[in-house]
């Protein structure tokens, strides 16, 4: 499972996605729209922005907005910058590889083959997942409902 912050991080960077037009988001104003501990989301807010997702503007008109496009923040970024590797085994991680302290041949494991296979496609599905596609599928599901 992903992590509370994570969840959050997601759930504020869809929020600004769908209000990128307007500028600069209030902390307080995602919070409340997103029911996020504002304390906690402050923290979130400043490690996407050290990672180069979002910038802030201070001041009256001052907020965080977004400084990639939606279609270039994807999950699986998201999810390493908060939760660390998506691999259920360090011996597949991309970025966090470690041996397995048992494994007796690597090249030859049929646990890794599987684990690696799984990562491999969790890790293409969620680069897929941007915010934009995020956005996509909400409007889609909501037009659906009306239609019903």
């Amino acid at each position: 499972m992903i992590s509370k912050k994570t969840k959050y991080a997601i759930n504020a960077l869809v929020h600004l996605a769908k209000r990128k037009a307007e500028g600069p988001i209030i902390i307080a104003e995602i919070a409340k729209a997103e029911n996020i501990p504002q304390k906690f989301l402050e923290a979130i807010l400043l490690d996407l922005k050290k990672a180069g997702i979002l910038a802030s503007k201070k001041g009256k008109a001052g907020g965080y907005y977004l400084l990639k496009a939606p279609e270039d923040v994807n999950m699986a970024d998201v999810m390493r910058l908060f939760d660390g590797p998506i691999a259920l085994l360090p011996c597949v991680t991309y970025m966090y590889y470690e041996r397995c302290e048992e494994c007796k041949d690597e090249e030859t494991c049929g646990i890794r083959d599987v684990f690696l296979e799984v990562r491999n496609k969790t890790v293409s599905m969620l680069k897929k997942s941007t915010l934009l596609e995020i956005i996509r599928r909400e409007d889609k599901q909501k037009k659906r409902m009306n239609e019903d």
